[in-house]
């Protein structure tokens, strides 16, 4: 396997990994996401469309480097917003001065009762640890890692055969 494939199985495999751990300890945990967290998540969706328009071309061509290049550019941007996301939760840098709930649609009642009733989720508050590191913090990490791994991997020459 040449280190482009590699590249774009990562860039598809990680932003599919830390999309469904969010979606997973949402609807499976009941982590209630703030709206930082929700910004994490675009770039994450994006990421892997990009990937996935890469494997339209063989993995050394241009079209598909560039394409695994735009996805880590994506999983980056989540990385960085998980980097400020976790400042805000370690009072490094100031969040939201207001509490944020999302509501889906429907009548004006059951709007109403949906905002009434919704968790009010700080983005300042760390729902969960693992090894002493938010959510957020674990998308820093592992985004910016990835994002790297896969540019060190584009950086390389394809092999010609």
């Amino acid at each position: 396997m040449s280190t482009s494939a590699i590249a774009r199985a990562i860039a598809l495999l990680l932003p599919l990994a830390l999309l469904g751990g969010a979606l997973g300890s949402q609807y499976l945990g009941g982590l209630y996401p703030c709206e930082m967290c929700y910004w994490q998540r675009w770039p994450h969706g994006v990421a892997i469309g990009l990937a996935l328009v890469a494997f339209t071309a063989p993995a050394d061509s241009s079209r598909s480097r560039s394409f695994t290049l735009l996805a880590a550019l994506g999983i980056a941007i989540s990385g960085a917003i998980g980097v400020y996301h976790a400042g805000v939760e370690a009072k490094i840098f100031e969040g939201f001065t207001t509490c944020t709930a999302m509501a889906s649609g429907g009548s004006t009642a059951d709007l109403l009762k949906q905002i009434t009733h919704a968790p009010l989720i700080r983005c300042d508050q760390v729902q969960f640890r693992f090894l002493g590191i938010s959510m957020a913090g674990w998308n820093a990490i592992l985004s910016l890692g990835g994002a790297a791994l896969v540019l060190i991997l584009l950086s390389r020459k394809p092999a010609r055969s």
